[in-house]
């Protein structure tokens, strides 16, 4: 019922196991495995849609769906509510969490294993950078957050989190353009257009950019503690090395 839930089931998951996956596992925008979710069935986290397919587990987030969980669990069905992941240090266990709660213990430990070993060898030893993540309305994220994790692994402070912001908020854009970061990372646009996106074709910005590096990634890797982090993570150091 949770796009980062749907993510690691698929990762974990026997081969007929898996019954169902949330509508946002097929969106390339929230999804790193847009290919894996077709093949499954979408649910809408409507706990009648889900009762009716009668799983054994559930596994939701701990935000979303909050009165289809609660239904759910008075039908008697078996909801795991997994915590999104704010830290490097905490994709392992979450692995492992899920993977035990599916009984598949061992390919638990082996996905964890993996990305541990992946992330060791990511890391970058060099004086720290500044990077700014940019979205649409100006949202950014700051301290307490996977992406700002992502930052300091790959050698750079985050504005955001210099800036005071505790979780995701809105930066200013002129705080942006004072802080004069070293990179900008935003995300690859929405098909068609919106309003929320202007501010990223704002002159000051583009000035901004056309000195500072520019990251553009792909939105879906950076969500949820499955493998296609390492993705993200891979970006930023080659991003923080290039300005060597």
């Amino acid at each position: 019922m949770n796009v980062c839930t749907d993510q690691l089931a698929m990762l974990l998951a026997a081969p007929g196991q898996l019954v169902s996956v949330s509508f946002l596992a097929t969106d390339p925008q929230s999804s790193a495995m847009v290919a894996e979710a077709a093949a499954y069935p979408p649910n809408r986290g409507q706990a009648e849609q889900i009762f009716l397919m009668r799983p054994d587990l559930v596994l939701a987030g701990t935000y979303t769906s909050l009165e289809s969980v609660a239904l759910l669990r008075q039908l008697g069905v078996t909801v795991l509510q997994v915590p999104p992941v704010d830290a490097l240090a905490d994709v392992g266990p979450q692995m492992r969490l899920v993977a035990d709660a599916m009984g598949r213990s061992a390919e638990g430990a082996a996905l964890a294993a993996e990305f541990e070993t992946g992330l060791a060898v990511l890391a970058v030893d060099l004086p720290p950078a500044t990077a700014a993540f940019y979205y649409p309305n100006g949202y950014t994220t700051g301290e307490g957050t996977l992406s700002d994790d992502v930052l300091d692994h790959t050698g750079f402070r985050n504005v955001g989190a210099e800036a005071g912001l505790t979780g995701g908020g809105i930066l200013p854009l002129e705080r942006l353009v004072m802080a004069q970061p070293d990179v900008v990372v935003t995300s690859t646009p929405y098909p068609g257009a919106s309003r929320s996106e202007e501010i990223l074709a704002h002159p000051a910005l583009a000035a901004l950019r056309m000195q500072a590096g520019v990251a553009a990634t792909t939105s879906a890797d950076w969500v949820c503690g499955i493998p296609q982090l390492l993705r993200a993570v891979a970006a930023m150091k080659a991003t923080r090395e290039a300005l060597e």
